[in-house]
């Protein structure tokens, strides 16, 4: 009996921990009053951490900014970089990130959100070039660095698109297109949707006119893959701002198209 008595107090506490580690991210952030993003305040014109106030702007700042609204609490933007944007969901640090290619690599360790727009990826280099640099072919060349940001979709499309090209990973804070201005790469390579602000940032350099993008790519916000019910609230909230306009308003305000 006393054996029965220890196993069936065994057993409770496993189903009590279950049960608390089965809570979601959805009921933590009404108990708590606080939705934590993470968001790395690097990727113009989603995510732009200013060092003076500590603050953000951004795209993908809007959309937390209002989903935070919509379900009454505060927001609180965690920084994260993109070499731990995934394991900063698996570990709880927060409760989803901003917006993030959907990718094979990344869908193994965290879940996604349906997604509400796409991206594709281009080349960048500097304007003097561009007699040398017409198309990707131009750039997959042995004399020729491109660089990536490590932890990027970009890092891995870089060596798939140029096999016979050099390629330089850069490490967060630095960022990739630092090392085209530097004369430290001939090129780099990242979102259509970046590379438009980069070009106004830094007139300096210029988009190679390709026959076509490459990789298009929807985006979506990553969340703990388990938690069914946040991924079922966030899902349901995207389906209802979408038809509301929210995105499309957005994207205007932060012209994610040329």
């Amino acid at each position: 009996m006393r054996f029965l008595n220890a196993f069936a107090a065994a057993l409770m506490l496993v189903f009590v921990s279950g049960q608390a580690h089965a809570q979601s991210a959805l009921q933590d952030i009404l108990n708590s009053g606080t939705l934590k993003v993470g968001t790395t305040g690097d990727w113009n014109p989603m995510t732009m951490k200013d060092p003076a106030t500590n603050s953000y702007t951004g795209y993908d700042i809007d959309v937390m900014t209002q989903l935070a609204a919509d379900l009454g609490v505060e927001v609180e933007f965690v920084p994260t970089d993109w070499k731990t944007l995934v394991s900063g969901v698996t570990a709880g640090k927060y409760h989803l990130t901003g917006s993030a290619s959907i990718s094979p690599a990344r869908a193994k360790a965290a879940g996604y959100s349906m997604s509400y727009f796409s991206l594709a990826t281009v080349p960048l280099i500097l304007a003097k070039n561009a007699d040398k640099f017409k198309d990707w072919a131009d750039l997959d060349k042995a004399d020729v660095t491109v660089a990536a940001t490590l932890g990027t979709t970009q890092e891995k499309q870089v060596k798939e698109f140029f096999p016979n090209a050099q390629y330089k990973i850069v490490e967060a804070p630095a960022r990739d297109f630092q090392e085209v201005l530097g004369g430290r790469a001939d090129a780099h390579i990242t979102s259509n949707v970046e590379a438009y602000k980069l070009v106004e940032q830094y007139p300096e350099m210029m988009i190679v006119p390709v026959s076509a993008p490459r990789a298009r790519t929807p985006v979506a916000m990553l969340l703990p893959q388990q938690d069914q019910v946040w991924i079922n609230y966030i899902n349901t909230w995207i389906t209802l701002k979408t038809e509301a306009g929210f995105f499309d308003e957005l994207s205007k305000k932060w012209k994610l198209s040329n």
